[in-house]
């Protein structure tokens, strides 16, 4: 498949969204590096009209704080059988995996992987997921390889450099209008 069919874009976290590494303070308290490229590219992807999802093996806050911040559609953690709660999103949006743009980074993101429409691994994911996907990032994952796969899908369905003078464009007028009011 490629990537100009794609309507839903899903992300793991550790090793896509982040750098893979847990950061864990004396406070117990669990932190995760996110790359502001990659948050930039998700606001693209949702202004183009693609639905976005986060499906992840662990729990954290740091998670459910930076999908609020991105206006992610869709926020699953704990889960370990993505699948399935794929194939439920799948069907409230009466779309199929053949419209999904899967990124992930380890063994378990596999099953997924293996019956998205566009699969898509960061340049530091373990090689047994890279020989399965259609995409490999430049880029290591938190360090702005969903924003590189977001662009390549961008760029598929039309230019990219037009639909990024449309974004700014509307969010000059919004701030505009917001000074004004």
């Amino acid at each position: 498949m490629n990537a100009e069919n794609v309507k839903l874009i899903v992300l793991d976290v550790d090793g896509v969204l982040t750098d893979g590494k847990l950061y864990i303070g004396s406070d117990q308290v669990e932190y995760k590096p996110f790359h502001t490229k990659d948050g930039m590219g998700i606001s693209l992807a949702r202004y183009a009209g693609i639905k976005t999802a986060i499906i992840t093996g662990r729990k954290s806050p740091s998670v459910e704080k930076r999908a609020g911040e991105l206006k992610i559609d869709y926020v699953y953690q704990g889960i370990h059988h993505k699948q399935q709660v794929l194939d439920e999103i799948l069907e409230s949006l009466n779309m199929t995996m053949d419209d999904v743009c899967y990124v992930g980074d380890d063994i378990n993101d596999l099953p997924v992987l293996r019956k998205a429409g566009f699969a898509c691994a960061p340049n530091n994911g373990v090689q047994i997921v890279k020989d399965n996907v259609n995409y490999i990032a430049e880029a290591d994952g938190g360090e702005g390889a969903v924003r590189e796969i977001i662009e390549a899908i961008l760029q598929s369905k039309r230019d990219l450099n037009e639909l990024i003078e449309e974004y700014l464009a509307g969010v000059t007028q919004s701030e505009t209008v917001k000074v004004q009011q």
